[in-house]
């Protein structure tokens, strides 16, 4: 679709939509949105696409009755009027009834005025700033935020008897959410934030602020970077840099992801990170879901994992509403859904559409065959998203 493509009025999108008659569907389409190409394709859009595969290959292309249809749309980065843009694409022109996908806070902040008018269920596979769902009646999350992966960070490093902490977060939403999550925690647990700095979204040269943290002498660095360019910098700048053999403990969320990891290679050994899933997690559903990824050389991480637990929302809204479009119906049948997941233990908390999951501390180990895995070493069971209790 044409970038130049203009965004109908939300009145006029909400006035098509509810003017259109409402019946069952023998096939219902979900329209995914994520970037399949460019610098994130290989650390979310890939993954998504493998993950929705994954599920409908253990599960089937029904949700109950109804044939479940999946229309991807390419969005390299972020760009909230293009998300605009293929959302209303999707909706008007696809006719999806449901949106799935979205990397970015600032996408998924775009659209949301969008499908509240449109009343178009929508899982967020990714964007992990905690206000998103509060945005829209219609979103719901399957991925994480980021306070409810740092917290445990946090209460970690004080059992761990760390004593003081330099904060290093990518300057957007998440990385600020993820720096205040930590900061709070951590003083209040009787911990020492020795400095809080926030990098650039754009850096590409992370020397100078692993040298200033060098020189800061703390016990640890918590950090939050994007997946993908920005994790393999700052990591290589932390070894060639010398903080991890001066002992400073590398403290972190998802940057140690398996997407990134073969790569990252021996500059990841005993990182230390804090998050929903590894691959190494030792269940059934897990060894199912690795089995499955593996007939098609597809490495199992987070994002794989979050659109794979998306797509299974998608069906039980889609087996819900018997494939007729009613976005209040499908959004109730699945408050408070539980199931189990290859990360373990799911919940979608019934007031905040968000999820409650299961959040491991790993750590970086080699295996004698030579890859790299995370291996969990402690579990906060059950964790919320503590973003809007933080704040409070």
């Amino acid at each position: 679709m044409a970038s130049s493509t203009r965004v109908l009025p939300l009145l006029a999108l909400a006035a098509a939509l509810v003017g259109s008659p409402v019946q069952a569907q023998q096939v219902v389409k979900v329209g995914i949105v994520g970037p399949f190409s460019g610098p994130f394709a290989s650390s979310f859009g890939t993954p998504f696409r493998q993950g929705i595969e994954a599920y409908v290959a253990q599960n089937g292309e029904k949700a109950g009755s109804t044939r479940v249809e999946f229309v991807y749309r390419d969005l390299e980065g972020p760009n909230p009027e293009r998300a605009k843009a293929l959302a209303q694409e999707l909706i008007v022109k696809e006719k999806v009834q449901y949106l799935g996908g979205f990397v970015f806070t600032p996408n998924a902040l775009a659209v949301a005025p969008l499908i509240q008018s449109a009343k178009v269920p929508t899982v967020i596979f990714n964007a992990s700033t905690s206000m998103i769902l509060s945005k829209s009646d219609y979103f719901v999350r399957t991925s994480n935020t980021l306070p409810q992966v740092t917290v445990p960070v946090a209460k970690y490093a004080l059992d761990m008897k760390v004593k003081r902490v330099v904060t290093a977060v990518s300057d957007y939403g998440p990385g600020v959410d993820a720096e205040n999550a930590f900061r709070q925690t951590f003083q209040e647990g009787g911990g020492e934030i020795v400095e809080s700095i926030r990098m650039p979204l754009n850096t590409t040269d992370f020397g100078p602020f692993l040298q200033k943290i060098r020189a800061s002498k703390p016990d640890a660095l918590f950090v939050f970077l994007p997946f993908g360019p920005p994790t393999f910098g700052f990591v290589k700048a932390f070894n060639d840099n010398g903080l991890k053999t001066a002992g400073i403990r590398f403290l972190g969320t998802s940057e140690t992801q398996e997407s990134d990891l073969q790569a990252l290679g021996e500059a990841a050994l005993k990182l230390e990170t804090g998050y929903y899933y590894s691959a190494a997690h030792d269940s059934p559903q897990n060894k199912a879901f690795v089995e499955t990824l593996a007939k098609v050389k597809a490495t199992p991480n987070p994002a794989t994992v979050a659109a794979f637990d998306g797509t299974h929302v998608l069906y039980k809204m889609i087996e819900a509403t018997g494939g007729t479009a009613n976005g209040a119906k499908a959004i109730e049948a699945v408050k408070g859904m539980a199931w189990e997941s290859p990360r373990g233990p799911m919940k979608i908390d019934a007031q905040t559409r968000d999820v409650v999951q299961n959040v491991y501390m790993r750590v970086v180990e080699k295996l004698p065959d030579g890859r790299y895995v995370n291996r969990e070493t402690k579990t906060y069971a059950a964790q919320p998203d503590y973003g809007l209790q933080l704040k409070k």
